[in-house]
């Protein structure tokens, strides 16, 4: 893979900034923007970027730190998706949780924010407390955020607990946006002012880039990547007012900036120390770019992915229409076409060949790969073994391992039996093997079949090359493929007209 990012040099010049910020204040809150653990997006339009290396860098800082947790309680009531994992919000705190403790992290707590009694968030904070996980609940403040009279006082912040923290860093992160990171901020300054302690917050940013063009394929994917939000980026107009230096930044923020400025001013009876949205944020990221035109290119093609999951998720009836008017604008404002992610015309191409052919009532679907450094493009299509995805993968290993495609890896003395299991015993009408079981009947032919042995040695080869799929997948083979590391994007269409498809 070609590089265009310097991690080393973005961790040292981010764990700088974020120390000269501290040094300020008894205590520094640091609301963390965008994903703290597997960022895949910036992994994506940032090749080189290290997806963990927000977290690396805050083991650097493990003895000055510690972390909250935030997450919004109506999410957890509609069991909001993650969509980079396929998990629900409550179980990625939980998820969140074990890898912070892997890296040594100290997790202060969790905080449930919004919270009115909903019962499915009452369970939630049952099963954290029984497994001694201290949880705080933060109520609504009437008014939130304009009647900043209401919101600095007894009756806003003052209504809410007050989190007992120790170390100078208090890192506040969530699941994903509008889990209540920055109230929770501003909530714990209020109760450390009141308490005769000096304490500050920051933001650390990843996206938009502030110091890269507003109309930068990187920012712009950004945008395609919170669509559903509304999220636009815009000039940092406090930011040129004051220093005469253009700075990008969204619509939130910008929105947000005059009355997040008014609250803290109002808690520390003193100017803010902030001019603009941009000075809040600590975002070294533009720095870490060492090449230019790859990024731009990786950027583009993480905004045609967008594209292919906004497509898909209003067919699931996930967004509305507007939202895909949003993304089409976006595509046709940067000139792409969906035809310029290199794995799509060939998984068209060749479904096309087998339009009409009906397997197991399913039409026949087709998913591609291509293979490492602009390699060729491999396809695997759907029978009445296995499915498409399953072909594609035992036919990509089978490439990159050297095996002759007439060769089989895995006998039908195993095949057939795992189909015998499906279809009679378990009765599940989607006979042929998924991405997940042709892994399983693999590693089974590998104790006797030294052929297959090679090919799975192949796997870990698969991680970050790029797929596509001619329909939209299974949970299970979305997720299989998404442990194996590879992006896959699909058409917008079902394989039947059976409902019951997931």
């Amino acid at each position: 893979m070609k590089k265009g990012f310097d991690p080393e040099k973005y961790i040292s010049e981010q764990s700088k900034y974020i120390l000269e910020r501290v040094n300020n204040y008894d205590k520094l809150y640091l609301e963390f923007g965008g994903k703290l653990i597997s960022d895949l997006h910036a992994k994506r339009v940032l090749p080189g970027f290290d997806e963990n290396a927000k977290i690396k860098l805050l083991q650097q800082l493990k003895d000055q730190s510690e972390i909250i947790i935030c997450v919004y309680a109506g999410d957890i009531e509609r069991n909001k998706i993650r969509g980079d994992f396929g998990i629900t919000y409550d179980m990625d705190v939980l998820r969140l949780i074990d890898d912070l403790r892997e890296y040594g992290l100290e997790v202060n707590s969790v905080v449930i924010t919004r919270f009115s009694g909903q019962p499915a968030t009452t369970v939630f904070i049952n099963k954290l407390e029984r497994r001694n996980i201290k949880v705080y609940t933060h109520e609504a403040i009437p008014g939130y955020p304009t009647d900043v009279d209401t919101i600095v006082s007894a009756e806003g912040y003052g209504r809410n607990p007050y989190i007992t923290t120790t170390k100078p860093i208090v890192v506040v992160t969530a699941p994903g946006p509008g889990s209540g990171k920055l109230a929770t901020c501003l909530n714990q300054l209020y109760h450390e002012h009141r308490l005769g302690k000096f304490a500050g917050y920051s933001k650390f940013e990843t996206f938009p880039v502030w110091n890269v063009p507003l109309k930068h394929p990187l920012n712009v994917a950004y945008e395609a990547a919170t669509v559903d939000l509304k999220d636009v980026n815009m000039i940092d107009s406090f930011h040129l007012d004051v220093y005469g230096v253009t700075a990008v930044n969204y619509n939130r923020d910008l929105e947000m900036f005059p009355v997040v400025r008014r609250i803290i001013e109002r808690i520390t009876n003193m100017p803010s120390v902030y001019k603009s949205p941009t000075d809040m944020g600590v975002n070294r990221i533009g720095f870490g770019i060492i090449n230019d035109d790859i990024v731009q290119e990786a950027s583009r093609q993480e905004i045609i992915r967008r594209y292919f999951k906004t497509v898909c998720d209003y067919k699931k009836g996930l967004i509305n229409e507007d939202v895909m008017q949003r993304m089409n604008l976006i595509m046709e404002n940067m000139g792409l076409k969906q035809e310029d992610r290199s794995v799509v015309t060939p998984a068209r191409e060749l479904a096309d060949k087998y339009k009409g052919i009906l397997i197991n009532n399913d039409i026949c679907s087709v998913t591609s790969i291509q293979l490492p450094e602009n390699g060729p493009i491999i396809t695997g299509r759907k029978s009445e073994l296995m499915g498409a995805c399953s072909a594609m993968i035992l036919n990509a290993i089978k490439s990159l391992s050297g095996i002759a495609d007439e060769i089989p890896l895995i006998s039908h003395n195993i095949l057939e039996p795992m189909i015998h299991l499906k279809k009679d015993h378990l009765h599940n009408k989607y006979s042929a093997l998924n991405s997940e079981e042709i892994l399983i009947a693999l590693s089974i032919s590998a104790v006797t079949n030294p052929v297959a042995q090679v090919a799975m040695e192949s796997l870990s080869k698969l991680r970050g090359l790029q797929a596509h799929s001619t329909i939209m997948l299974t949970r299970n083979d979305e997720q299989t493929l998404r442990k194996l590391g590879i992006d896959v994007t699909c058409d917008p269409f079902y394989p039947s007209d059976s409902l019951s498809y997931n």
